[in-house]
């Protein structure tokens, strides 16, 4: 998995010198100053991608109206390193701590106890990200559910908003938190991609639907293009987050051509900086327009309902 994630930073890092070098210069967004305010509830900015030009970065999702950041916590070590960095801009910055179902094969007892350490740091948010991925499998489903209970034991001890991943594991995830539902502090189904039905019914046990570029790619008949058209997912269920550096909203989907072209002119600027390769927070502004056109209300009302939930479950002051 290291390997990977090397690859992975040198093909971003080949994109990003490609990109002030090729023959469509990126536009000069010095001018923009959004006022959205908005909350990104996932990202991912311990990534190796961000290390070289985290400030840049930042300055672009100010320019964005983004004004507060959950940076993910991925697993142990890496809940560790963004505990760090989370102190280094209080107020705009906040982390999760836990472990994602891909790590579920390196849990132990001493992994309880360290997740707990974090938990008890006071710019810690929520537990997770944690939950179950049946899509990829890096960790069997035994160990998944073994690790996911665990930490759901946790956060109802902890009474810490859960940050939740479930990918093709429904059935499961319904199960097990049905299972602790009166102990069950606030929780958010992280970066969603599944049915309609599916985020109707996590809606009825209460939960929040955070939701990323991936509307953008969605080509189901009943998914969250669907459930945002007939408000299934309401405002008052639902999250804004990125995923950075993954979950590109892709707004050149032609799918999407009638919603890039009534798009502020802004939004689209700022959104050139990023992309498949490296997605950034700055892509809030995108996000969240996007899903104003399939609800059918103001970008301002959108921006201003979703932070006010995420502000609310998480604490965020």
């Amino acid at each position: 998995m290291f390997k990977n994630r090397l690859l992975l930073f040198r093909q971003i890092s080949d994109q990003l010198k490609n990109m002030t070098k090729g023959s469509k210069p990126l536009p000069d967004i010095s001018s923009i100053k959004l006022n959205h305010k908005l909350v990104d509830i996932g990202c991912n900015l311990g990534h190796p991608s961000f290390k070289h030009d985290l400030e840049e970065v930042l300055q672009r999702a100010n320019q964005a109206g983004v004004e507060k950041i959950m940076i993910t916590g991925p697993n142990v070590s890496g809940s560790k390193e963004i505990c760090e960095l989370s102190r280094s801009k209080p107020g705009l910055f906040y982390f999760t701590a836990g472990v994602h179902p891909h790590e579920a094969k390196e849990f132990d007892n001493n992994t309880l106890s360290e997740i707990s350490k974090l938990l008890k740091e006071p710019h810690c948010v929520a537990s997770g990200e944690c939950g179950l991925d049946y899509n990829r499998m890096f960790s069997t489903k035994d160990e998944q559910l073994i690790c996911f209970e665990e930490q759901l034991k946790l956060a109802c001890e902890f009474k810490k908003p859960l940050f939740l991943h479930e990918r093709e594991a429904h059935e499961d995830m319904v199960r097990l938190l049905t299972k602790y539902q009166e102990q069950l502090p606030p929780a958010v189904i992280h970066c969603f991609t599944g049915t309609a039905e599916e985020a109707k019914q996590y809606i009825s046990m209460g939960l929040y639907i955070g939701l990323t570029g991936f509307l953008a790619k969605d080509k189901s008949d009943n998914g969250v293009q669907h459930a945002l058209k007939n408000r299934i997912i309401p405002l008052n269920r639902l999250m804004i987050e990125t995923d950075a550096p993954y979950m590109f909203c892709n707004i050149g989907n032609k799918k999407l051509k009638q919603i890039k072209e009534k798009m502020s002119e802004e939004a689209k600027a700022l959104h050139k900086y990023s992309s498949f390769e490296r997605n950034e927070p700055c892509a809030m502004a995108a996000i969240v327009e996007v899903i104003a056109h399939f609800m059918g209300e103001s970008v301002e009302k959108v921006a201003e309902e979703t932070s006010r939930n995420s502000k609310l479950v998480f604490g965020l002051e």
